[in-house]
């Protein structure tokens, strides 16, 4: 079974790299990031990135994995984020975990996100948090007809702990940001822009994530007020979002280098999001990418220079 289940899928991040592998830059900003994986390859690259996303899940990646350079999860930071980790309580502190997980690991995952707080340093809660994340998509991975191939928690979280790349030092300041996408664009400075394109319909697959992170479930309310008439909010029509996208291209403008990426899904064609590009800036080169086994479409990357 895949322990990193929740991460970017292998075959994306190298289509991903492997177009960024032919463009000049020292500096990129990603205002979509996700699990940041992409910023931390970035990174090792010597490139200075700022990664960026409105959950609080993946913001808590983009620390761990790019805003960090030196902290890396101690023997002691991990007994302390494990210990007691299957003791029941009285109750849970975030009973909203039963809407997608079974009791023990329910129990599992509140006792780890109450044990990670008292972790001392800012960064090493912020691994430990991106580790017990990948724990909770590994649970999630399982039916009952592979329950049983399921190995214990605390076992997955250690040996995700031993493969987690270390953190690295570019000498750059690498930063990670929760705001708004195009608020975030317009404030920030970088040879080149990688725009993970958010779907036109978002299903928010990663709510309990975010509930896990926040400790609650009140944060869709909030999230949607601050997504009013934003790329990234539920839309009505086709029109409505590549209107949101032109004003997140033309937010963009100061940078010098694009990359868009889309993923078909048979409500936008990659051929009409270039045509909302070209309205902004001259699309250079687009390169397609079938992955129909994963999104039932195709990926594009869309340079303009």
């Amino acid at each position: 079974m895949n322990l990193n289940h929740c991460s970017t899928p292998n075959r994306w991040l190298a289509f991903e790299l492997s177009v960024l592998r032919r463009l000049k830059f020292a500096s990129a900003i990603d205002p979509f990031a996700g699990d940041a994986r992409l910023g931390a390859r970035l990174k090792r690259w010597g490139v200075r990135v700022i990664v960026n996303d409105i959950a609080q899940w993946a913001w808590t990646c983009g620390l761990a994995r790019v805003q960090n350079d030196a902290r890396r999860l101690t023997e002691e930071d991990l007994a302390l984020a494990l210990e007691d980790a299957y003791v029941p309580r009285q109750r849970l502190q975030n009973e909203a975990l039963r809407r997608w997980f079974k009791e023990t690991d329910a129990i599992w995952l509140d006792n780890v996100r109450a044990n990670v707080e008292r972790i001392p340093d800012p960064m090493s809660r912020a691994a430990a948090m991106t580790l017990a994340l990948m724990v909770g998509d590994y649970a999630l991975s399982f039916d009952e007809r592979t329950e049983a191939l399921r190995q214990p928690l605390s076992q997955v979280f250690r040996q995700l702990w031993m493969t987690f790349p270390s953190p690295i030092d570019n000498q750059q300041q690498n930063l990670a940001f929760n705001d708004e996408a195009r608020e975030f664009i317009l404030r920030q400075k970088a040879d080149l822009i990688f725009i993970r394109l958010p779907r036109p319909r978002p299903a928010r697959r990663w709510a309990w994530r975010e509930t896990w992170v926040r400790g609650h479930e009140a944060w869709m309310e909030e999230l949607e007020l601050k997504l009013v008439d934003r790329l990234g909010t539920r839309v009505a029509s086709k029109r409505q979002y590549l209107r949101l996208a032109e004003e997140t291209f033309e937010a963009a403008s100061h940078i010098p280098l694009w990359v868009i990426e889309w993923t078909e899904d048979g409500f936008i064609s990659a051929e009409e999001i270039a045509t909302a590009v070209n309205q902004v800036r001259k699309v250079e080169t687009i390169y397609a990418k079938d992955f129909s086994e994963l999104t039932n479409g195709r990926a594009a990357i869309i340079t303009a220079t």
